[in-house]
């Protein structure tokens, strides 16, 4: 079962620090086209503005995004950003696509002390393994346990520390929960 926003929302106003870490919405499968230009389903055009919402209704609208270059990625971004309007400073990084963990770490070192919401944009298994590695030990049980199944298309793991992005590393920030489009109405 995926978190409440409110309940989680709670405890993130009180951290300095929040990371978004999304799996992009579903995604064509079957079709003759090479996997890095595969375009979003029309159910997954509905999931990407359901997440958005729901970011915005918990106000967690990124300072920072950075997103896989792959099309499915991009095309679930560009739902998002018409929800979230032009504030967040968007980055396309092709490492997101095909760097696994460590592009995902590589963000965070390259992300301002100053930016408060970063959403981390890419694939399984790089989102539940980024989500598992970064989680410390007094993580949420139920949202690791989630994450340890592998992250539902369209769905974000939330980890926050009041450490800047820069600092952190394996086991330094806390799962508080996995949110996934059905969870939000």
């Amino acid at each position: 079962m995926g978190a409440d926003m409110s309940v989680l929302a709670k405890r993130w106003s009180r951290k300095a620090h929040v990371l978004i870490l999304m799996r992009h919405a579903k995604a064509e499968s079957g079709v003759d086209l090479p996997d890095i230009d595969r375009p979003l389903t029309d159910k997954g055009l509905k999931q990407a503005k359901r997440m958005a919402k729901g970011l915005v209704a918990a106000d967690l609208v990124p300072d920072r995004i950075a997103c896989s270059g792959a099309a499915r990625a991009r095309q679930t971004l560009d739902r998002m950003l018409a929800v979230l309007g032009d504030h967040p400073k968007v980055d396309y990084r092709k490492s997101l696509y095909d760097g696994g963990v460590q592009a995902v770490f590589e963000e965070l070192r390259q992300t301002s002390d100053d930016t408060h919401v970063l959403l981390v944009l890419t694939h399984e298994p790089t989102v539940s393994v980024a989500a598992q590695w970064l989680s410390s030990s007094d993580s949420d049980a139920g949202a690791l346990s989630l994450v340890g199944l592998g992250m539902p298309v369209g769905s974000a793991a939330i980890l926050t520390a009041d450490e800047p992005y820069s600092r952190w590393q394996v086991r330094s920030a806390r799962l508080e929960g996995v949110v996934r489009p059905k969870d939000l109405r």
